[in-house]
């Protein structure tokens, strides 16, 4: 499985599961297993848009693209910005 196919599986199964069109995948890294990525999802919807809820969800396919787990990572408004020093 190619990583763009890797991107558009994890994207689908995950909107499928959270009844929510995905943002992006910020991050995609194959593994022994198969597939790892982030994936950003709007969880609340805020006006303006800057304020939206966001969150970050880490995303595990199998070699054949298949969702085996998902879990939800941090959550951030939209127009947070990352620090080095983590805040």
């Amino acid at each position: 499985m190619s990583a763009a196919d890797a991107m558009r599986s994890a994207i689908e199964q995950l909107s499928e599961l959270l009844g929510r069109a995905p943002e992006s995948v910020s991050s995609l890294r194959p593994t022994d297993q198969g597939w790892e990525a982030d994936v950003e999802v709007v969880e609340l919807e805020r006006i303006p848009e800057t304020t939206s809820v966001m969150a970050s969800y880490q995303v595990v396919l199998d070699p054949e693209g298949k969702l085996l787990a998902y879990e939800r990572g941090r959550r951030y408004t939209r127009a947070q910005v990352d620090r080095k020093d983590g805040r």
